[in-house]
């Protein structure tokens, strides 16, 4: 990644990004959800979108991007120029050689595109977590060591090294920390590295974890400052009770999880006040305070409230919708009000 300095006065000076868990819908299927990443990313190309990442989760009945590194290739290949990358790999769950191994396969197939955003969560419960990690006691304790590793593979020196990384090697692969608390937020500024804050689900620690980053931010070979990417959930659609509607899938999924019962991604309802108590739609709404929902006006005037209050770089957009032409439309309409399209 160049060295970049990059403050933000409009949206117009913003990058805009995709986030997709590629979700499996009620009555879908894995492929269905995969067909649909690739023709959201190619009309993300098209729009004038600057990355497109998918995420990591396991044990998910609703969520295919498991095998992230493979769908990452799947979409990189159905497009020309958008990056595609990783929101994120939880690096935890894997040798840091294996991802050295996958990104650096990725990036000679796809040279210039490819992203390595890294999170130390484990995209799961905690049982499934036992059955990636193999032990334990491996909370995630050890990811600053763990992406010491994987830097060191992609090092160029690393080819005097008795264990390598090929390919890997001596490749430009932008590295990323993701997070949603402000542990990554300081590994990030004391290496130099970029970072994301998940403001899509944990809205609270947003502004200390930035303030954190931007504090303690170190110049390095990467970048000369802080460089800042929020994610939030968009739902823009031509009337606000559209809007409103299309979003309560994601609400829904939402309220499943705190239920513990995960499942795939419901179609919407008219209203979900007999769907959740008093209680579930408080934990809901705060989870998903940052959420915006609106028409062309109301999306451009948070858009840009957000941009203000975070002084953000890049701003990455998760919209889970049911209907596939519905996500495609909230997208369309976010690339109007951006100026992009």
């Amino acid at each position: 990644m160049k060295k970049e300095v990059n403050k933000v006065d409009t949206l117009s000076n913003i990058k805009f990004s995709i986030l997709d868990l590629a979700q499996i819908t009620v009555g879908g299927s894995p492929a269905e959800s995969f067909q649909h990443s690739v023709d959201l990313a190619q009309h993300a190309e098209k729009w004038g979108y600057h990355r497109y990442w998918l995420a990591e989760h396991h044990n998910m009945p609703g969520i295919a991007s498991s095998a992230t590194s493979v769908v990452i290739g799947y979409v990189a290949n159905a497009t020309k120029t958008i990056r595609v990358g990783s929101g994120g790999i939880m690096l935890p769950n894997h040798s840091p050689l294996v991802i050295a191994e996958q990104f650096g396969t990725l990036e000679a197939m796809y040279p210039g595109r490819i992203d390595l955003g890294l999170g130390r969560a484990p995209g799961s419960d905690q049982q499934t977590a036992v059955a990636l990690r193999r032990d334990p006691r491996n909370q995630g304790q050890d990811f600053p060591e763990q992406l010491a590793e994987l830097r060191m593979y992609l090092n160029p020196a690393s080819r005097n090294n008795r264990v390598r990384a090929i390919p890997g090697e001596g490749q430009d692969i932008p590295i990323w920390l993701l997070g949603s608390s402000g542990f990554s937020a300081v590994l990030a500024a004391e290496l130099g590295l970029p970072f994301s804050f998940a403001s899509h689900f944990s809205p609270e620690n947003m502004q200390l974890a930035l303030a954190r980053y931007r504090q303690y931010f170190k110049p390095s070979e990467v970048l000369d400052g802080p460089h800042v990417m929020v994610a939030v959930n968009v739902y823009a659609a031509d009337t606000m009770e559209e809007a409103q509607r299309i979003a309560t899938s994601h609400q829904q999924q939402f309220l499943n999880l705190i239920r513990n019962t995960p499942g795939q991604l419901p179609p919407p309802v008219d209203s979900m006040e007999n769907l959740w108590s008093e209680y579930e739609k408080s934990l809901v709404m705060k989870q998903l305070q940052n959420t915006i929902i609106g028409t062309h006006e109301e999306v451009k005037k948070r858009l840009e409230n957000l941009a203000q209050n975070t002084n953000a770089d890049e701003i990455i957009i998760a919209t889970t919708t049911y209907n596939h032409q519905a996500r495609l439309r909230s997208f369309e309409m976010v690339a109007e009000v951006v100026g992009m399209k």
